[in-house]
Order: C-alpha cells, then sequence, then structure tokens
C-alpha cells in the first residue's frame, strides 16, 4: 500500500468521521420522532407513530410560541435590513478616517452580551414609554424583543452589505446623474437591484438570527413567549418525543430550502451562461455581416 492510497483512506475516514459527528445527532433525534416510547429512543425501535406531530400540533403554549417567533423574526427584519442598508451606505461615502471609529460603533453591539442588550432594552423603551406617555406602545413583549434583537442583528447586515456594496461600480451613478436621474432614482434603479442578492440573504440571517435567539429575548420578550423560551421550559421539566418532532419539522424546512434555492441559483446560472452565448453569437455574427470589416484591406 502506497503512501498516498494511506493519505487517501485517513482523509476519508476523517470526512466521514467529521459529517457522522456533524449530522449523527441530527439523524437519531430524527429516528426518535416516530419511535413510539414515551421517552426519546431511537434504539430500540419498537414501533413507526406520527403521534407526537399531533402531541406537538396540540401543545397551546408551544404553537403560540412559533407564532411569537415568526412575527418577531418578520419585525427584525423591517428594522434591521433597512438600518443595515442605511448604515453600509454611509460607511461607503463617509471620510476614510472616520470609518473606523464609524465601524467600531456600528459592530460594537455584536460584541455586547446578549443579556446586557436585553436588560438596557426594557429599561430605556420602559423610561422612554413613561416620559412620552406611550407605553401601551412600545411597552410590549415582542415590540421590545424586536428592538433588542434589532440592535444586534442589524450589525450583520450591515457587514453583508456593505461586502456586497464595496464591488459597486460608482461610475454608474455618476452616468445616471449625467443623464439627468435624481438621486433618488439612483437609489431605486441602480443601486438596489446591485444589492438585491445581498438585501436577500441579510433578511434570511436577520430572521434565522431572531429566531434562534434566547439570551436577549429572555429578558425583552416580558411576559409574552417565543419557541425558543418555550422549548427551554420545555426541557427543564424533561424532553419529550415531541421536541424530536418539532426538531425533525425544522430540518427538514431548512433542507427543503436549501434544495430549492440551490436548485433556483442554478437555473439562473444556466440562463445567464444562455444568454451571454447568444450575446456572443450575436456580435460575431453583426462583425461577419459588418461591411467594413468584411472588406479587404
Amino acid at each position: 500500500m502506497s503512501s498516498r492510497t494511506i493519505n487517501k483512506v485517513m482523509i476519508g475516514f476523517y470526512i466521514l468521521l467529521f459529517f457522522a459527528y456533524l449530522f449523527g445527532p441530527l439523524v437519531v433525534m430524527s429516528i426518535t420522532a416516530f419511535n413510539t416510547p414515551s421517552y426519546p429512543t431511537a434504539y430500540p425501535f419498537e414501533g413507526f407513530t406520527l403521534g407526537w406531530f399531533v402531541k406537538l400540533w396540540n401543545h397551546r403554549a408551544m404553537m403560540d410560541g412559533l407564532i411569537n417567533s415568526i412575527i418577531i423574526g418578520i419585525g427584525v427584519i423591517c428594522v434591521s435590513v433597512p438600518v443595515g442598508l442605511a448604515a453600509s451606505i454611509v460607511m461607503n461615502q463617509i471620510y476614510h478616517r472616520a470609518r473606523s471609529l464609524y465601524y467600531l460603533v456600528t459592530v460594537s453591539p455584536v460584541l455586547t452580551p446578549g443579556v446586557i442588550i436585553g436588560i438596557s432594552t426594557v429599561i430605556f423603551w420602559r423610561d422612554f414609554s413613561e416620559m412620552t406617555g406611550t407605553r401601551g406602545v412600545f411597552y410590549k413583549g415582542i415590540v421590545l424583543a424586536i428592538f433588542g434583537q434589532s440592535s444586534f442583528i442589524a450589525a450583520y447586515c450591515l457587514l453583508i452589505i456593505m461586502a456586497r456594496l464595496q464591488r459597486f461600480d460608482r461610475a454608474q451613478e455618476e452616468a445616471a446623474l449625467d443623464l439627468g436621474a435624481s438621486y433618488p432614482q439612483v437609489f431605486w434603479h441602480i443601486l438596489l437591484p446591485f444589492l438585491k442578492p445581498a438585501l436577500i440573504s441579510a433578511a434570511v440571517i436577520a430572521f434565522l438570527s431572531s429566531f434562534e435567539n434566547y439570551n436577549t429575548t429572555t429578558f425583552a420578550i416580558l411576559a409574552d413567549k417565543t419557541l425558543v423560551t418555550v422549548l427551554a421550559g420545555e426541557v427543564r421539566q424533561g424532553t419529550t418525543p415531541a421536541l424530536s418532532a418539532l426538531a425533525f419539522i425544522i430540518i427538514a424546512i431548512s433542507l427543503l430550502g436549501a434544495i430549492a434555492y440551490e436548485i433556483m441559483k442554478r437555473r439562473e446560472e444556466r440562463q445567464s451562461a444562455r444568454l451571454a452565448e447568444q450575446a456572443k453569437r450575436a456580435e460575431r455574427g453583426e462583425l461577419a455581416q459588418s461591411p467594413a470589416l468584411a472588406a479587404p484591406a
């Protein structure tokens, strides 16, 4: 056996071990969602059942927490993505000597513990609501959770959008302005279409970060509940296969989303390659039919 063969075997073993460590618990948890014992058990497999999914559906607190998590996630997208977009535009146009300080200020919430963000959010909006007489508007668990999560998730959106914005050719803006376009028209018709992939990515990251957040949400949600806080309480009392059923649903949705995204991405790549090939053929045809180029020198 040669050294190259041993090297390939060791690399293959390492990759297999890595994926087993990464996906093994997910597979085991998925099996327990369909097993009949009342405690999550993958082996022995006593019988197939869908009863744990029914029990999950009938779990009122968990369903209410899921609805609240979705509402908060959508609210975080509506706040974080516009704030991240505005911050990235300012970052791209601010005086270069002030960028380091501006970057430190905008990214610092990411480095702040979630417990501090949650407590400070509750204290600030409680005092603000008492001073302005709007306690019934802002001082609510879902609203506070949106504000608290958005304070640091907006920094994620900033980094994603800024990475895309740095590749933007400012000459397009200058050309549009020279042709008579206004600044809002340049923003809506040139800049936003260019930033569309980054905005979509930022929205997905914002929703997922909000959906799984626990530290900030625990303090900011007040008397309301999210899916994560309900799950934490359920786990303290003892886990059941109903939680495995929920995990299986989340895994299935994630896989389906990743597969759908990959299919759409490959379809767009094939369409772009087809259009580029058609453009090249049209260009070659025009060059061949041009009398100036066809005539001998």
